[in-house]
């Protein structure tokens, strides 16, 4: 047997300013260009990722393994259309030379220039050059899972966290369903039932409800006799598409009995369910200055605020001073912030040197024209305290294993705060970002760091308190501030009045290869 693997992972913000080229997708392990056969199983084979299990079960299974690439960028805006059919064609000459089953790991909300859809046309065209070749794809539990992409493979199935601390295991679940149902020439029905909904990212962790009873449900629901894999995908929300929606995708074995046919049937239950709850998958956030407020007011340390207004982890800059200027303007210290992207002033910094003293404009390098926003700035007078690599690797739960490079980065003291200031982005959710940079995280008063949910699965476990701060950015979760266009019929609640006349449904049969 013989197995594509590969990785093509992007969550688009289709309001990010940021551009994303095909460097964009080598830059978190410091490549020019992304990895490819032994380079990436070397890279990425032993991490957390969805990708290493995949290629772990190809392997277990005695198949020879090709790699053509794997490719992952932090969120920003658009793929550009080189990007994407670079990495497309070097998937599909891999495919185009002959496979047994092509196994991926995909985000499920990637953007291009040309497409909306970037999943579903990488596996049309996979599709276009075998049209019995299996096809196996672990997505994000942000995904916006379209008819297409259900229409052109065998196994879907997502992450069933938030932070996503299963995202190998979900790769597990993908491969053993389809070497399972491959080896057994097992025929399967997939059905996928979408809702326009676009819940609000700090709603939909399945660590809570309204998600958690609905993600409950389609777990238990897997019996590995009839049903094979059953998820629900909250959807990525800042991705002005028609596919933008909340969706449940089941995988069971085809039946001709229709008591036995229970794919529809869950996905009905579990998208009605979701429906009838819509309001609870609303996030209203406070008032900046209030949330800082009652940061000042709590008595036991470390106090983690986190920023999501501006998270590279939804496509955000992480450059904007905002909510660091608010906690300095009402007397805060004790701080340590970042990381805050700004190669500007790292290259100025690394020039004077470590303890040299100065004046710089940190941040507020990047404006968001989408929601008429002008990068803020902060003017700082402080010492170079550090400067390293950026080197290190994952601890936590999260993608553990992965080396990630966050550049050249700089430690700047300003007295009430010590600020990491780095030449690549990245969401803080392993403190190997500040251990790398030898700021000693644990005896912070206050730990300022850009991100939504992920920084959960480690912060939350030494923090005393967590506050969360809308600062501003295109990772908001104030809809108003967004021009959405090209949502069709629309979604709830940027459109209260769509209903679920405008949900879609599609089962699909695939036959025993």
């Amino acid at each position: 047997m013989k197995c594509v693997v590969a990785m093509f992972q992007h969550e688009t913000n289709t309001f990010s300013p940021l551009p994303t080229p095909l460097s964009a997708f080598a830059t978190p392990v410091g490549l020019e260009l992304p990895p490819a056969g032994e380079q990436a199983m070397a890279l990425y084979g032993q991490s957390g990722f969805a990708f290493a299990a995949l290629l772990q079960q190809a392997r277990a299974h005695g198949a020879e393994v090709v790699v053509p690439i794997a490719a992952y960028a932090e969120p920003s805006g658009k793929v550009d259309d080189a990007a994407f059919d670079s990495i497309c064609n070097a998937i599909c000459t891999a495919v185009q030379r002959g496979c047994d089953a092509v196994l991926l790991d995909l985000h499920g909300a990637m953007v291009t220039a040309s497409f909306d859809d970037g999943e579903g046309e990488l596996l049309r065209r996979i599709r276009e050059i075998d049209e019995q070749v299996p096809i196996a794809v672990a997505l994000d539990f942000h995904a916006n899972v379209s008819r297409t992409m259900v229409e052109n493979c065998q196994v879907i199935d997502g992450y069933r966290t938030y932070p996503h601390t299963d995202m190998f295991a979900t790769g597990e679940r993908v491969a053993a369903t389809l070497f399972n149902t491959v080896l057994q020439k097992i025929p399967t029905r997939m059905s996928w039932y979408a809702i326009p909904l676009a819940t609000h990212m700090l709603a939909q962790s399945p660590n809570f409800e309204p998600m958690q009873s609905l993600m409950n449900q389609g777990v238990a629901a897997v019996d590995n006799a009839e049903v094979l894999n059953a998820s629900v995908f909250g959807g990525f929300p800042l991705a002005d598409i028609p596919e933008l929606s909340l969706s449940v995708v089941v995988i069971e074995k085809h039946s001709d009995d229709p008591d036995r046919q229970k794919g529809a049937g869950l996905c009905h239950g579990i998208a009605n369910q979701a429906w009838q709850q819509r309001d609870d998958f609303y996030f209203a956030a406070e008032p900046l200055a209030e949330s800082i407020i009652r940061a000042k007011q709590c008595q036991e340390f470390p106090v983690v605020v986190a920023d999501h207004g501006d998270n590279s982890g939804a496509g955000g800059s992480t450059d904007d001073m905002t909510v660091l200027a608010e906690m300095l303007a009402l007397s805060l210290d004790g701080i340590v912030a970042g990381p805050i992207y700004d190669p500007q002033a790292v290259a100025s910094l690394v020039a004077l040197g470590v303890g040299a003293a100065t004046t710089i404009n940190l941040g507020g390098k990047t404006d968001a024209p989408s929601i008429g926003q002008k990068g803020r700035s902060l003017s700082c007078i402080g010492v170079v305290e550090n400067i390293t690599d950026g080197r290190f690797v994952i601890q936590g739960p999260m993608q553990t294993g992965l080396e990630v490079n966050l550049g050249t980065s700089v430690v700047f003291d300003i007295g009430s705060a010590k600020i990491l200031l780095t030449c690549e982005r990245w969401e803080p959710y392993d403190p190997g970002c500040f251990t790398q940079a030898g700021l000693d995280y644990l005896n912070a008063k206050y730990l300022l760091i850009k991100s939504r949910q992920h920084f959960r699965a480690t912060f939350e476990d030494f923090a005393k308190h967590i506050i969360l701060a809308a600062g501003p950015g295109v990772c908001s979760s104030d809809y108003n501030q967004f021009n959405f266009i090209n949502l069709g019929a629309g979604k709830y609640p940027i459109n209260k009045n769509i209903d679920l006349r405008y949900a879609e449904m599609l089962s699909v049969i695939s036959d025993a290869i």
